[in-house]
């Protein structure tokens, strides 16, 4: 039976004992971790978030109904007692923080009884992750989530207080805005009051802080909630914390600056690590060459060699093609791994091939002095020894080659460097390698859409140095843009954004964006920059990710009280979940099941009385034709993207907006876009 507190006071946490405290009474409260029924003794280990202290209970000093109390523990009971400290009668536990002291009970209360937990709560015991994230609840009383968790608290603490001396001003920036388009996708809120619109959850704070900057306000930061409607990985996850920054009168070196040293006061403060500055700076254009990455790990060096010229005029049919059809060729040298067997080279040309590769080209040089190289044939000897000479290949080394377009060789050998690495433990977990990437590209061509992208944003301020080729050679241009990269993953990234007019215009030009569009899309931005705006920059962190780093974890899930699962579900919650139909009702949402949206079906008919078709909502779907109801009033952005089977759908009067690329990629989008335009004008 559970007993209330009656007044009772905590007085340490359990790791706050010490042998300062013998001959002291304090009271105690916490959980029980395991009891040792001795006879006439009972010892107990008590666990809270600090640690463990180990209780020991006898009859005589406790009581007879105390000591029964103590004898009906059982792991998780929640209890509070209160004793006197003493040194270790038996041997000391080094691996405990307490494990030279004790505490001898004369009083106990049991506040909270416990069920037999699913799992141990203990740090060394291997769960699932499925179970250990529905009982999430058990799982952050393990002392490593915990230790994790306080880590991220004293990371977030420090940050306010380093970037509070610095001169920024927290300020909070809205949950609830509009959707603002070239980004990932969003999560979309209905609005009850608003029928038919939406607003979106932020993916960033990016251009409320860069009006605030153009308020004035100077230097401005944030942990700021972010939510992006993508693909979940170890380090990703649907919503996520970043520290967020933006400063006025700046330059890239200015942020740098101030960014190195907040790094240096968190890990020195947090870890007791000195990170030597000034960090190392690379060119994405070096980190593409060397590494095949735009966040290479530098733990160790394994560059990669551009042998083009060398094997340009060679018998090998394979390296001359990619050469004639102006791609490269390129390899690494893995120290020590020319021995591995056939079946481990299958999976190191599997590794290449999932990176986009046709094939890989190998040489090994085996430790007996024989030499494996499928592709000798097409070359001769002196050939042959010259591009092992020009790899620095010796004698137990493996060599591998590829052969393609400048991202397919970079995408294979990035990811070939790093399997190396793991297979020869060259990844060290004790070591922080730090490496901010400059030079970015401003732009990248995407050929899904047929035209340039920004690689980072639209408001990138290019290099000025590179201004001229922004006609004649877009995708040559620089941008001012810079990431921070921890031991292969990127932590933060940043940069000038772009303050005036002219340089706007063009970048929205390049992107393909009309005024119109930009108008539409960004109005109230380039409403407040035509009364005048500094010179502004910025960076953003992810938080998660660089605690998850910093605690040695390898997914960000174990720093993160509450996340999701791959699916973006919670197994403990069981969200998403549905709503009543009272509820969707009032928000103007019909659903429409799974099955009947992926079916084969010819026709696809929305039912009367939804007003608002989601982005993306009936994206790859093979329907013909399509029947909206009168009450239709928004189709989102690619929400019949790439239904390459859709050919007739109907227009009703109700129907007042399509967003960018609804209809891209079907039989009719052409058709669609005159219709539409034609429409518009009789509104």
């Amino acid at each position: 039976m559970a007993e209330s507190m009656k007044g009772l006071k905590r007085s340490h946490r359990c790791t706050e004992v010490s042998n300062e405290n013998i001959g002291e009474t304090v009271t105690l409260m916490g959980w029980v971790q395991k009891r040792r029924n001795l006879g006439s003794l009972i010892f107990v280990d008590l666990r809270d978030r600090s640690g463990l202290i180990q209780l020991y209970f006898d009859e005589e000093t406790i009581g007879e109904e105390g000591f029964k109390k103590a004898a009906s523990l059982r792991a998780e009971f929640v209890i509070a007692v209160t004793g006197t400290v003493e040194k270790r009668s038996g041997a000391v536990n080094e691996n405990l923080e307490t494990g030279d002291i004790e505490v001898k009970v004369d009083s106990i209360r049991i506040l909270s009884e416990s069920e037999t937990p699913p799992f141990p709560i203990d740090a060394d015991i291997t769960v699932k992750d499925e179970l250990r994230l529905k009982y999430r609840f058990l799982d952050l009383r393990r002392p490593n989530i915990q230790k994790n968790l306080m880590m991220r608290s004293k990371v977030a603490t420090l940050t306010r207080q380093f970037l509070a001396n610095e001169g920024f001003l927290e300020i909070e920036t809205p949950m609830l805005t509009r959707r603002i388009p070239e980004g990932a996708r969003d999560y979309l809120v209905p609005s009850r009051v608003h029928p038919g619109s939406f607003y979106a959850l932020p993916q960033s704070p990016q251009l409320f802080k860069q009006l605030l900057m153009g308020s004035g306000y100077d230097r401005y930061f944030q942990l700021a909630r972010c939510f992006r409607d993508e693909d979940l990985r170890a380090d990703r996850q649907p919503e996520f914390t970043q520290i967020d920054m933006e400063l006025s009168f700046v330059d890239v070196d200015d942020v740098i600056d101030v960014n190195e040293r907040l790094l240096a006061y968190l890990f020195k403060l947090c870890l007791n690590e000195e990170v030597s500055l000034p960090i190392q700076r690379m060119t994405w254009q070096d980190a593409m060459d060397y590494y095949g990455s735009d966040k290479p790990d530098l733990r160790f060096d394994m560059k990669i060699q551009d042998v083009s010229e060398l094997v340009k005029d060679c018998g090998f049919g394979v390296f001359t093609g990619a050469i004639e059809n102006g791609g490269m060729v390129r390899g690494l040298c893995a120290k020590g791994l020319g021995d591995v067997s056939s079946k481990k080279m299958k999976h190191i040309e599997k590794t290449a091939k999932d990176y986009g590769a046709k094939g890989l080209a190998y040489i090994q040089l085996k430790s007996d002095g024989t030499v494996k190289c499928p592709f000798s044939k097409f070359m001769s000897e002196e050939e042959l020894q010259a591009l092992i000479q020009a790899m620095g290949g010796e004698t137990g080394d493996l060599l591998v080659f590829a052969a393609d377009k400048f991202k397919v060789v970079c995408d294979v050998l990035g990811a070939l460097r790093l399997k190396f690495a793991e297979e020869l433990n060259l990844l060290d977990k004790s070591e922080y390698r730090f490496v901010w990437i400059t030079e970015f590209p401003l732009l990248e061509w995407s050929e899904e859409e047929n035209r340039y992208t920004a690689m980072h944003h639209p408001f990138t301020m290019p290099m000025e140095e590179d201004l001229d080729m922004i006609d004649s050679e877009p995708g040559k241009v620089r941008a001012k843009a810079y990431d921070i990269v921890l031991n292969g993953t990127e932590i933060g990234g940043g940069s000038v954004r772009i303050h005036q007019n002219d340089i706007q215009e063009k970048m929205f030009e390049c992107l393909g964006i009309s005024k119109e569009q930009a108008q539409e899309k960004f109005g109230f931005l380039l409403e407040a920059f035509k009364y005048g705006v500094p010179p502004h920059a910025g960076l953003a962190y992810g938080l998660d990710r660089l605690v998850m780093l910093m605690t040695k974890e390898d997914t960000i899930r174990d720093v993160i009280a509450f996340p999701k699962v791959k699916d973006a579900s919670d197994l403990m919650t069981e969200a998403p979940g549905h709503v009543d139909a009272k509820q969707l009702e009032e928000l103007g949402i019909a659903v429409i099941a799974k099955e009947e949206k992926k079916a084969e079906e010819e026709t696809l008919e929305i039912p009367e009385g939804v007003e608002t078709i989601p982005d993306e909502m009936f994206r790859n779907f093979n329907m013909k034709e399509v029947k909206l109801p009168s009450t239709i009033r928004t189709i989102g952005a690619n929400a019949f993207y790439n239904c390459k089977k859709l050919m007739k759908i109907n227009f009703p009067a109700s129907l007042k907006e399509i967003g960018k690329d609804a209809f891209y990629w079907t039989e009719i989008g052409d058709c669609i876009s005159k219709e539409w335009q034609a429409k518009k004008e009789t509104f």
